[in-house]
């Protein structure tokens, strides 16, 4: 039957399958090189006298992670609902495959996740920060873990820019402000979160102001090896604070 969609030429096939493995390289797409920069587990030292381990977050353990997050779903304070509702989709679409160069670092107390700081890389020169989530409050654990991603992004993967925007108000204070950030043009250009504002860090400003002031904060290495076998398996906090 001729149709406006009908082959100009003559075909052998009329009908073409195609396997979803041959579809899955294209959905997926490939991983950035910069994924196998090692980054070294340290740890920093807690107002409480805990330790915290910090390290790189397996892509298995996506689940406890968001296992985690679903335990914020209903609190409507200080943004917790809508920041884990979307740590819950970055580490999901991670899990999948759905996400391009997702990076997580994991905090972990006594083998208990306490907190996360994600981000993704744009391209080689750009790392978007996506996510900093505590589940442990009043520790001074999230200025640590967006310190520890943004140490990763910098001066391991030797990212030229940081890209952030924020839903809190307390998040704007301790980064946007305290890291003097700059703002790209808006709207011409937005951040993926919502689309808000881009708040960016070079890195020139992280040698040369941003490390500088947090060098109290960044974590200390090496970790002791009794500490790492404590965060070789990670699991959901028996209750999270907020």
């Amino acid at each position: 039957m001729s149709s406006e969609w009908s082959p100009p030429e003559k075909v052998t096939l009329r009908e073409v399958k195609v396997n979803v493995e041959d579809i899955e390289p294209i959905l997926r797409g490939f991983e950035s090189p910069l994924l196998k920069v090692e980054y070294p587990a340290g740890y920093v030292n807690l107002p409480t006298g805990e330790k915290m381990l910090i390290r790189r977050a397996k892509k298995e353990e996506a689940p406890v992670v968001m296992q985690t997050a679903m335990k914020l779903f209903d609190h409507d304070t200080d943004f917790f609902d809508l920041v884990s509702s979307r740590v819950y989709s970055e580490f999901l679409g991670w899990y999948r495959s759905r996400v391009k160069d997702h990076v997580s670092l994991l905090g972990i107390i006594n083998g208990e996740l306490a907190a996360i700081g994600n981000f993704r890389l744009w391209d080689n020169d750009i790392a978007i920060s996506l996510h900093t989530l505590t589940f442990k409050r009043r520790a001074g654990i999230g200025a640590t873990m967006y310190a520890a991603k943004a140490e990763y992004a910098f001066d391991m993967m030797n990212m030229k820019e940081w890209w952030a925007t924020y839903e809190s108000y307390t998040g704007f204070r301790y980064w946007g402000i305290k890291y003097a950030q700059y703002q790209k043009p808006y709207p011409q250009m937005q951040h993926e979160l919502g689309g808000s504002r881009i708040f960016f860090t070079t890195k020139e400003d992280w040698d040369r102001f941003v490390k500088p002031m947090l060098r109290d904060r960044l974590p200390i290495r090496p970790a002791p090896p009794d500490l790492l076998r404590t965060a070789e398996k990670v699991v959901p906090p028996k209750e999270v604070e907020v």
